[in-house]
């Protein structure tokens, strides 16, 4: 019994000393994926547009929970903090990258891009407006490159940094009414890939997680209850995912144990594609 509550310690502090930046954090999935790395012993800078009021919830909780740990500096000093960033804005990227670095102490290890946007009237290719276009290419896109490349500049080159991106299963599924989110996501995924190579020698590894039907505000908002029930049916599970189901994937991608992971694309997804 000993033994097995050595082992579940150190997997509970396995990013322990590491320091996680995760933009859309207080989102559906990013969320959940800021309360996982911190229970894994991280840090976490909680990125967020709009209104503070759910980050600020979630950093709270997360500052107020057991995680914070018995190796900490100090029992004061914050687990996870909340920054207002417009990621497709590339002073507010380097503002975010700053102000987690001095929260934490300067070191940085892990950037996870959760931010996203998606028109919800599901329109066809031809009736898709400009603004939509521009929306998705400008937060899914645009914001995933400006994140990376001060990742790519900033993150610990110890062999601890790591990069962790996030497309969608849609790029594969092709689904109509999807034509410009889902480019905007390809083009993440071809820009992890690519990325993970132009790192080759700083020890930083970049992978891209593509959720599939997950049970998140996005994936119910302008969708009736049949609509569901039809993503529902399409999973060899039974179930939508849930964002439980996708942040243990990013705690790997993010430890040491992912360290032989890299350039990927790992679609989250219960088999649906």
């Amino acid at each position: 019994m000993a033994e097995s509550s050595g082992v579940a310690a150190t997997a509970s502090m396995m990013l322990h000393g590491r320091v996680a930046i995760v933009t859309g954090g207080a989102g559906g999935i990013g969320s959940v994926v800021c309360k996982h790395l911190a229970s894994l012993g991280a840090r976490v800078a909680v990125a967020y547009i709009g209104d503070p009021a759910p980050a600020l919830e979630l950093v709270s909780g997360i500052n107020g929970s057991k995680h914070a740990g018995a190796g900490d500096q100090s029992q004061q000093a914050p687990r996870a903090i909340a920054v207002e960033a417009d990621v497709s804005d590339a002073t507010q990227v380097r503002a975010l990258f700053d102000a987690a670095a001095a929260a934490f102490g300067g070191e940085l290890h892990i950037l996870v891009t959760c931010a996203a946007v998606l028109d919800y009237s599901y329109p066809p290719l031809a009736e898709t407006s400009e603004a939509t276009y521009d929306a998705a290419f400008g937060i899914n896109a645009r914001g995933t490159f400006l994140c990376c490349r001060e990742a790519a500049r900033r993150l610990a080159r110890d062999g601890r940094g790591r990069i962790v991106t996030f497309s969608s299963s849609g790029v594969a599924s092709l689904r109509p009414g999807y034509a410009a989110y889902a480019a905007s996501k390809a083009a993440v995924e071809v820009m992890t890939k690519i990325l993970a190579r132009e790192l080759r020698g700083t020890g930083i590894t970049a992978n891209a997680v593509a959720p599939g039907s997950t049970g998140t505000p996005m994936m119910y908002t302008g969708k009736t209850e049949e609509d569901i029930k039809l993503y529902i049916a399409e999973a060899p599970l039974g179930r939508l995912g849930m964002p439980e189901d996708i942040a243990p994937l990013v705690g790997f991608l993010a430890s040491d144990a992912g360290h032989w992971v890299n350039a990927q694309v790992l679609r989250c997804n219960g088999g649906t594609i």
